[in-house]
């Protein structure tokens, strides 16, 4: 498990696939951010991409109600606003990348001082490669 040098952790896309699907290396670290008091972040287009079936992902469903510890560490699901959007265009643009929920995970992550807990890292270290990366 990495060591904590971040404020928290900003969940892509595939993070949130991974957990779902029961990945201990992902619970385990989710857990211990919830036991360290760390926030746990997931940009709105990221939850889009992973989220098909509220019945079928009962997983994902229930940490996105009261977080993995199940006692209110819900994650907070951050929106895409009009500035947001206008940015993540922006540092696609600049990176010579085309995926916006990518480039809205990296903004979160900035925001917040988070580290990125990801399946992909390559576009993710393309739009800043300064951001803290867990591979999993």
């Amino acid at each position: 498990m990495p060591s904590t040098k971040f404020a928290g952790l900003t969940l892509d896309a595939g993070a949130l696939i991974a957990y779902e699907r029961g990945s201990p290396y992902v619970r385990a670290l989710l857990q211990k951010s919830e036991r360290d008091g760390l926030p746990i972040a997931i940009p709105a287009g990221a939850l889009a991409q992973a989220w098909r079936n509220g019945r079928q992902q009962a997983r994902l469903a229930r940490f996105l109600r009261v977080g993995v510890n199940g006692h209110d560490g819900a994650p907070t699901v951050e929106p895409l606003h009009y500035v947001t959007a206008r940015r993540a265009g922006e540092l696609c643009a600049a990176a010579g990348t085309s995926d916006v929920v990518d480039a809205s995970v990296v903004l979160v992550a900035r925001k917040h001082r988070h580290a990125i807990v990801t399946t992909d890292p390559g576009d993710l270290a393309k739009l800043d490669p300064t951001l803290r990366l867990i591979v999993i």
